[in-house]
C-alpha cells in the first residue's frame, strides 16, 4: 500500500491522459474560430465593461498600467498555456498540468483554485450585467429592476434576480449542446468586439487631457492594486484550455486559439481605458454603474449611444458567464472522471454529450453567490484563483520540459526558461498586493480543498485504485 507521501506526490502519465482523449464522451466539434471566440469571449466582458469604477478610484488615470502589467503577466502565463495545452491537449486545464507534473494533491488544489475561479467569476461578471440591463431598461422604457431585485444584501438590496436569470440561460444553453454554445458564443463576440470599437470611436470626442493631470495619485502600489482587481478579467485565457477533449487538431488549434484571444484582449483593453479615463474625470468613476455607457451618453449628449452600448455589455457578459460555466463543468469533469470528487460529476447525457447534473449543480452554487454577494469581492476572488493557476501552469512547463523533453508539443515557450520563470514572478507579485481579507479567505478554500483531499480524494482515486495508467502501461514521466 502506497504511503501517504507517494499518494500525495502520485501523478497522472501523460499517456493516460492522451488516451482519456481517445476515448474521451465529449464530442470533438469546436475548430480554430469558436475556440478563439471562447478566450475573447470569456475574457472580454465585466472586465473593461464594469471593473472601471472599482479600480480607477484605486489607480486614477493610471489605470492604463494597470491594464498593460495584468496584461503582461498574463501574456506571459499565455504562452505557457499554449505549450501545454498543445502538449497536453485535454479537457481539465491547469488541474490536468498539474496532475501530470507536480502530483495528486497539488492537482486537487489547483483545482479548487480552477472552481473559486470559473465560479466566482461567473458570478462577478452575472452582478454586472444586473447594472447594465437597467441602464439598458432606463434608456428605453424608462424604468429599471427596483434595486430590491437587483443588488447584493451589502449593496442595498435583496437579491440579484438578473444576474440569476442570466446564470440560468447559461446552464440551459451549455446543456443543450457544446457545439450550440461556442456557435452562440462566436456571434456575441463579433459583437462585443463592434461595441467597443465604438466605444473607442465615439469616446475620442470627449478626450480631455486635463484628465490626466493627476495621473497616478496613489503611486505604483495603486497601479498594483488595481491590477490585482482588473486581472480576473483575463480568465477567459484559461477558457481556451479547458475544451481541449472537444477542440479538432487541439495540438495546433489550442495554442493559436490562446495567442490570438491574448492579442485581441490585451489591444482592446488598453484602447478603451485609456479612452475612458480620457473622458470622463477620475472622480466620477466611483460607484459608477453602467460605466462606459455612462461615459457615451456625457460624451454625446444623447442616450442612444450609450443604449447601444448597454445592449452590446448585456449580449457581452452573457458571452463571459457563458464561458464561466462551461470552464467550471469541464474542470469538474475532469476531476470527477479522475475519481477526485463523487461520479455525477463526470456523467454526460447520452443525446447531447453534455454532463447535465455537472452543469445543473453549478448554475445553483453560482446563482447563489451572485444573487448575495457584491462584485468588488467576487472580482479579487477570481483574481487570486486565476493567478495561483496561472502559477502551475507556468511551474508545468519547466517540469515537463525536463521530465519529457520528447513529448510533442503544438508550441514552444519562447526565451524559455526565462519567460516561465518571469511568468510565476509577476503573478506573486500581484498576489501580494490584494487585500489581506482576500488571501485569508483563499488560505481558508485551500485548506478545505486539502481536507477534501486527505478524507476523500487520495482513497478514491483512480490511482490509488491502481487502475490501468495508459497504453499498455506506457508512462511518458
Amino acid at each position: 500500500m502506497a504511503s501517504v507521501r507517494e499518494q500525495v506526490l502520485r501523478r497522472k502519465p501523460v499517456a493516460t491522459l492522451e488516451s482519456e482523449t481517445d476515448h474521451t464522451e465529449l464530442k470533438r466539434t469546436i475548430g480554430l474560430i469558436p475556440l478563439s471566440s471562447i478566450g475573447i469571449g470569456g475574457t472580454i466582458g465585466t472586465g473593461i465593461f464594469f471593473i472601471l469604477a472599482q479600480a480607477v478610484p484605486f489607480v486614477g488615470p493610471a489605470v492604463i498600467f494597470s491594464f498593460l502589467l495584468a496584461g503582461i503577466v498574463a501574456g506571459l502565463t499565455a504562452v505557457c498555456y499554449a505549450e501545454l495545452a498543445g502538449a497536453v491537449p485535454v479537457s481539465g486545464s491547469s488541474y490536468s498540468y498539474a496532475y501530470a507534473t507536480l502530483g495528486e494533491a497539488t492537482a486537487l488544489g489547483v483545482g479548487a483554485c480552477l472552481l473559486l475561479e470559473w465560479g466566482v467569476a461567473g458570478a462577478a461578471v452575472a452582478v454586472g450585467w444586473s447594472e447594465y440591463v437597467n441602464q439598458f431598461l432606463h434608456n428605453l422604457f424608462g424604468f429599471q429592476i427596483p434595486d430590491a431585485l437587483s443588488h447584493a444584501p451589502e449593496q442595498g438590496g435583496v437579491f440579484n434576480l438578473p444576474a440569476v436569470v442570466l446564470i440560468v440561460m447559461c446552464a440551459l444553453l451549455l446543456i443543450r449542446g457544446a457545439s450550440e454554445s461556442t456557435t452562440a458564443n462566436a456571434v456575441m463576440v463579433v459583437i462585443k468586439v463592434g461595441i467597443l470599437i465604438m466605444f473607442v470611436v465615439v469616446g475620442l470626442q470627449g478626450w480631455d487631457s486635463a484628465n490626466f493631470d493627476d495621473f497616478a495619485p496613489f503611486g505604483f502600489t495603486g497601479v498594483t492594486s488595481a491590477a490585482g482587481i482588473i486581472f480576473f478579467s483575463y480568465i477567459g485565457l484559461d477558457g481556451v484550455a479547458t475544451a481541449g477533449e472537444e477542440a479538432i487538431n487541439p495540438r495546433r488549434n489550442l495554442p493559436l486559439a490562446i495567442l490570438i484571444s491574448l492579442l485581441v484582449v490585451t489591444t482592446l483593453y488598453l484602447a478603451v481605458s485609456l479612452i475612458a479615463v480620457a473622458a470622463q474625470p477620475m472622480a466620477e468613476f466611483e460607484g459608477q454603474e453602467a460605466g462606459l455607457s455612462q461615459i457615451l451618453q456625457d460624451v454625446t449628449g444623447s442616450t442612444w449611444p450609450g443604449t447601444v452600448l448597454a445592449g452590446g455589455a448585456i449580449i457581452s457578459i452573457f458571452s463571459v458567464t457563458l464561458v464561466s460555466l462551461y470552464g467550471q463543468t469541464r474542470i469538474l469533469f475532469s476531476m470527477a472522471r479522475d475519481g477526485m470528487i463523487p461520479e455525477l460529476f463526470h456523467k454526460v447525457n447520452p443525446r447531447t454529450l453534455t454532463p447535465v447534473h455537472n452543469t445543473v449543480v453549478v448554475a445553483v452554487v453560482v446563482s447563489l453567490l451572485a444573487g448575495f454577494i457584491p462584485i468588488n469581492f467576487l472580482a479579487e476572488m477570481t483574481s487570486i484563483g486565476t493567478l495561483v493557476a496561472f502559477t502551475t501552469v507556468s511551474i508545468g512547463v519547466i517540469i515537463l520540459r525536463v521530465k519529457a523533453p520528447d513529448l510533442p508539443r503544438g508550441f514552444k515557450v519562447p526565451f524559455y526558461p526565462v519567460t516561465p520563470i518571469l511568468s510565476i514572478a509577476g503573478s506573486l507579485w500581484i498576489i501580494t498586493n490584494l487585500r489581506a481579507a482576500t488571501i485569508y479567505v483563499f488560505i481558508v478554500w485551500i485548506a478545505f480543498a486539502m481536507l477534501w483531499y486527505f478524507l476523500y480524494s487520495r482513497h478514491h482515486s483512480h490511482l490509488n485504485r491502481q487502475e490501468p495508467v495508459g497504453p499498455e502501461g506506457e508512462t511518458l514521466i
